[in-house]
């Protein structure tokens, strides 16, 4: 890894930023037309909400990939330390979706047993058939 002079250093630091603050700004821009602050409207669509996330998910993980190889240095290391980075962080990520999936089920379930509870005690709950 070549050493940078100070002003070559300075000059890749407001280059990241303004890379950083111009996608930080496209994100709030989708944001807003997908909220239907710019186009009236638009948010009564679910594909522009949809789209709306996606794109403003792959930003976010651009913004932390260019964070993680530029700021924090990665690029200069070797491949094997760079994965032992980002294989922990795929886990975390895919661990974070499944914990959504299952709070989702169990609200889910929460709601059966709210409509069971609401049943007048003189009535029987229908029972489940045995598999």
């Amino acid at each position: 890894m070549a050493h940078l002079t100070y002003e070559e250093s300075k000059k890749n630091v407001v280059r990241g930023l303004l890379i950083l603050g111009v996608v930080t700004l496209v994100e709030v821009l989708i944001s807003l037309l997908g909220k239907g602050h710019i186009i009236k409207g638009a948010e009564n669509y679910a594909i522009v909400l949809y789209t709306a996330g996606l794109v403003i998910a792959i930003l976010s993980l651009y913004k932390a990939y260019f964070i993680i190889y530029e700021f924090m240095h990665m690029k200069y290391e070797v491949k094997t330390l760079a994965m032992s980075v980002l294989l922990p962080t795929a886990l975390l990520i895919w661990a974070i979706i499944a914990f959504f999936q299952e709070g989702d089920s169990w609200k889910d379930r929460r709601d059966q047993i709210i409509e069971k509870n609401e049943l007048p005690a003189t009535e029987k709950a229908p029972t489940a058939t045995p598999r």
